[in-house]
């Protein structure tokens, strides 16, 4: 159902190399951002992978880079570098709507730091992508702007809920996107459209103007056609801020240094619970990738981890529970929606029936609940008991291994449609990413392999915290090994959505 994507045969090598040929003035930035906006324009109405597509400013900003090219400067690592940005990423003057009617049309009056930091290393933004509403989801199915659809097959989901950023680099519409993740929302699309998806340790990367979610869960990180991508985006993106008081104070340390050093005496532990709950291809991935690392040197053995399973159970009251008390915001009065009413409680109450999705209504009720007097003990107090578990149970295994292996997803890119009216057996969608978040720690998503009906399979390495040099050394070992037809960019097939698709 797909080719080898046409988009921009200049994204072939990579964002870094494309930075670093705009640096060198052997191809201007606004060539480059113009044939991106070009492909964009072809594919988008089958993909519908963005929100808005800000086109004006996008060649403004190549303008600008262009011109600091001409006057013997440097506008940075990423120098006219096409990038997407997950519609809950603030960016100033420009609409964030988190996928939801209840910020239609919401303009922040500041950006992200994260905007700020890829802006200063040259990117150039061409909008805003879809995601699943307040980035609750699996498919990006929830979204009230429609779903995405997946290039490899537009019948399929793109994952969630950074779909739209996953898709946009799957079908070489930018070579580099931005996305959250709160229980595996980077890498869950990531696998499911053939990129690269890295989440960082927990404070790495600032918050500061991510829409909150889950706040002790959530983190910013890239969706790369490359492991070498995703480091330098990495390095561009992390470091202290003072804007946000859970900013680790540590400087970007230089993610790409070791890339090539190979995994020679590395000790990797392949996560033997998740085996049997993943679909025969992605668990046979996983025992592929254990063997190209020990044949390129490193000691691989299995290691069970049976803590890891109840992740899920705690997450889905952890992150309900900080998600009701986040959303408690949208009430009709500072911003977004209102819906009028005669007094105040009607209103916010009309606002918010109006304003918020099912599933984002769902999740908030369960968060509600479980914070509840009489209730909180059993439900929210145990599930941070069981977080706790989680934890020491990671710092058990990383007294043996130096990194672990494990599937991303238990399946490829199912239907659209497939599993709306089963909310667990979409939750199950993150049964192997959630731990790494309950946790704080790394992890990163490299395609490996390709699965049922040609559609790729990723593979996840976890590390321990602040681990991302030797986790990205380990990635780039499996990048090597990798099947090359299970890597984008693909090109879609175009024209009117396949009938049966969720419109």
């Amino acid at each position: 159902m797909t080719g080898r994507s046409s988009s921009s045969e200049s994204f072939a090598g990579g964002a870094a190399a494309l930075g670093a040929r705009v640096r060198a003035g052997e191809v201007s930035a606004r060539q480059v951002v113009e044939a991106a906006l070009e492909e964009l324009a072809v594919s988008e109405p089958s993909l519908h992978c963005f929100n808005l597509v800000t086109a004006d400013a996008a060649l403004e900003a190549a303008d600008a880079v262009d011109a600091t090219v001409a006057l013997g400067g440097d506008p940075g690592p990423l120098a006219g570098v096409p990038i997407a940005l997950k519609d809950n990423l603030c960016t100033r003057g420009v609409a964030t709507t988190c996928s939801s009617r209840i910020l239609t049309c919401w303009e922040p009056p500041y950006d992200a730091t994260v905007v700020r930091r890829l802006a200063a290393a040259g990117a150039v933004s061409l909008g805003k992508t879809n995601l699943d509403e307040f980035a609750m989801g699996s498919s990006t199915e929830t979204s009230a702007t429609g779903p995405t659809r997946n290039p490899w097959d537009l019948s399929r989901v793109p994952g969630g809920s950074s779909g739209g950023s996953a898709a946009a680099v799957a079908a070489g519409l930018v070579p580099l996107a931005f996305g959250s993740d709160t229980g595996g929302s980077i890498r869950q699309p990531a696998a499911l459209c053939g990129v690269v998806g890295l989440k960082p340790t927990y404070g790495l990367v600032s918050r500061y103007g991510l829409v909150a979610f889950a706040s002790s869960l959530d983190q910013i990180g890239p969706l790369t056609l490359t492991v070498r991508d995703a480091a330098v985006a990495l390095q561009v993106i992390a470091g202290h801020d003072p804007l946000d008081s859970t900013s680790l104070d540590l400087p970007a340390a230089d993610y790409t240094a070791e890339l090539g050093r190979g995994v020679e005496g590395l000790r990797v532990g392949v996560i033997s619970d998740f085996l049997p709950d993943a679909s025969a291809t992605c668990s046979g991935a996983v025992r592929q990738a254990a063997e190209a690392l020990s044949s390129a040197g490193a000691r691989v053995e299995e290691v069970d981890i049976p803590e890891l399973l109840h992740g899920l159970s705690a997450y889905y009251l952890i992150a309900p529970a900080e998600a009701s008390s986040n959303l408690a915001r949208y009430d009709g009065v500072r911003y977004g929606l209102r819906v009028e009413a005669d007094d105040v409680a009607t209103m916010n109450a009309k606002t918010r029936a109006a304003g918020f999705g099912p599933e984002v209504k769902r999740r908030i009720m369960l968060g509600t609940y479980v914070l509840s007097a009489g209730y909180y003990d059993a439900y929210y107090g145990q599930a941070l008991r069981v977080r706790t578990l989680i934890v020491r149970a990671f710092e058990r295994a990383y007294e043996r291994f130096d990194v672990l292996l494990a599937p991303t997803t238990p399946s490829v890119a199912f239907p659209l449609g497939a599993k709306t009216a089963d909310p667990i057996e979409m939750y199950l969608s993150d049964l192997f990413t959630i731990p790494t978040n309950l946790a704080g720690h790394p992890a990163v998503s490299v395609p490996f392999a390709l699965g049922e009906e040609g559609l790729p399979v990723g593979v996840q390495v976890l590390a321990p915290a602040l681990g991302e040099a030797v986790m990205l050394r380990t990635a780039a070992a499996l990048e090597a090994a990798a099947d090359p037809g299970a890597r984008g960019p693909v090109r879609p097939q175009l024209g009117e959505a396949l009938e049966g698709a969720v419109s």
